[in-house]
């Protein structure tokens, strides 16, 4: 289980960033005051635009930033005092942190195998069963600089699922994979939470959040603005849809600027 309370995290701005953000404050509330719990057996989808806070949510939960205000616990745990058991009870996925492109996919599955303290014996048969279901075992001693984009993210699912962790975090699981490898990822997260791991997963894409999660908390300028299963926010919105809901509630929320559908999505809408 995932417990996340009041979380806030604030940045200081350098004069660039505030220029670039074209804001007069250096201050941005990146999380400000999130809430929500992520259950076994389901997948939890954190719903919002590019900049909304659902990344740095995420960092926060999986221990790779520090909140400045609040609580987050992982499987009991408290993610600032407890890191170490934190880290071991979960996978953290995202498309900003690579596999070193000079070492193999067997390789850093063996390497972080060991990191987590398993034998030789659970690490083969572990990679026996992921690398057989994403398809490496073919290329699993080339090296990740000459794999395709797909099969790189392939790799970097298996290596961060390698501990068998009981949390799941997947950010942007989806972004820049081909439609084959895309939904091999997404019935991957459907049978974690069928075996009962507690998934939490960011995205900005309407049909895969319908599709896929099980509840949503929907995140904009770093605020938690609706959750609920899509029907729940469809109903309450007053909406056709979870992309119209998303339409709703974001123009609800920027009631001082012009409305601007592409804005909402930072140029994606899917």
């Amino acid at each position: 289980m995932i417990e996340v309370q009041d979380l806030t995290k604030v940045y200081k701005l350098s004069k660039s960033k505030m220029a670039q953000l074209k804001t007069n404050s250096n201050i941005k509330r990146a999380a400000d005051g999130i809430s929500f719990t992520a259950k076994p057996g389901e997948i939890y989808g954190l719903l919002g635009p590019n900049g909304a806070g659902k990344t740095t949510t995420l960092r926060c939960i999986a221990t790779l930033l520090t909140p400045t205000d609040g609580h987050v616990a992982v499987c009991g745990h408290d993610t600032v005092k407890e890191g170490e058991q934190v880290r071991e009870s979960l996978g953290f996925l995202t498309n900003e942190i690579k596999l070193d492109p000079f070492f193999t996919p067997k390789y850093l599955f063996e390497f972080f195998g060991h990191a987590h303290g398993m034998t030789d014996s659970e690490i083969a048969a572990r990679k026996a069963d992921l690398f057989g279901r994403f398809g490496i075992t073919a290329f699993e001693d080339k090296k990740i600089e000459s794999l395709s984009t797909g099969m790189k993210q392939k790799a970097a699912i298996v290596v961060s699922l390698v501990h068998n962790p009981q949390v799941v975090i997947f950010d942007e699981p989806t972004s820049g994979l081909d439609v084959i490898t895309a939904k091999s990822v997404l019935d991957l997260l459907k049978s974690l939470r069928d075996e009962g791991k507690t998934i939490i997963i960011s995205t900005h894409i309407m049909s895969e959040a319908e599709k896929l999660c099980d509840r949503i908390g929907v995140i904009i300028d770093g605020h938690k603005v609706a959750e609920g299963t899509v029907p729940e926010i469809v109903e309450k919105t007053g909406a056709a849809d979870l992309e119209d809901a998303f339409f709703v509630l974001y123009r609800d929320n920027h009631k001082e600027e012009e409305y601007n559908p592409q804005k909402a999505f930072g140029g994606a809408r899917k």
